[in-house]
């Protein structure tokens, strides 16, 4: 399911420039120093079933997520750039595996600022890969919905990542570009429970993949 969004979301993004004519015979513009760009498109995130959890054991668990991004991109040299995305998710979370078997958390709400920065080597090509390194800090918001009993409360922490990051630009135009991107964050917040019995706390290693795909203006 999230693999067919995120092809989806290349089909749209492709959609969205049927207006820019693409001159595959001419001279691709390519990147430049100053250049600062802005985009618009999917993401999938993909977190990881792995942690653990005190008393009752069994494994953290964070539903797959599909929602609309912006990034912004700015180049010091046409080799070096700095990269920020904008995006919230949501997310179902459960306990798998534990004494009591499957525990519904409930929802949580996630919005992961992510700085990369970015090295292109071929910043004059019309197909220009990159590959980056940066930090992340997650905020978790809105915990509710329905819980399995005894469960009362959950309350994830905000936590710092680190992330890992590579893609390709393709100039469609001398101002557009097409964008596929993938990040790895290395995330693992904490987490507490409280039940009708106690508080009960849990490591969650979500270490989610972003995939994205996205249009981008150049200014």
């Amino acid at each position: 399911m999230i693999r067919k969004a995120i092809l989806l979301a290349g089909a749209a993004a492709l959609g969205l420039l049927a207006a820019p004519v693409v001159a595959q015979d001419a001279a691709p513009r390519g990147k430049q120093a100053g250049d600062f760009m802005i985009g618009f498109g999917v993401i999938g995130v993909l977190p990881r079933d792995s942690g653990s959890v005190d008393l009752i054991g069994g494994t953290p668990s964070a539903s797959f997520a599909v929602t609309p991004q912006l990034d912004f991109t700015y180049f010091f040299t046409p080799n070096i750039a700095l990269n920020l995305i904008a995006a919230t998710t949501r997310h179902e979370l459960e306990v798998t595996g534990s004494a009591l078997g499957t525990v519904d958390l409930g929802r949580v709400w996630a919005l992961p600022p992510t700085l990369t920065l970015q090295y292109h080597p071929l910043p004059a090509s019309r197909y220009s890969p990159y590959l980056g390194v940066g930090v992340n800090y997650t905020v978790f918001y809105g915990e509710g919905g329905s819980r399995t009993a005894p469960v009362l409360d959950v309350d994830v922490r905000n936590a710092f990542g680190v992330a890992l990051n590579g893609g390709i630009d393709i100039e469609l135009a001398p101002n557009w570009l097409l964008n596929f991107d993938v990040k790895w964050i290395y995330l693992r917040p904490d987490v507490q429970v409280d039940t009708s019995v106690g508080r009960i706390g849990a490591d969650a290693n979500l270490d989610p993949w972003i995939f994205g795909a996205s249009v981008r203006y150049r200014f």
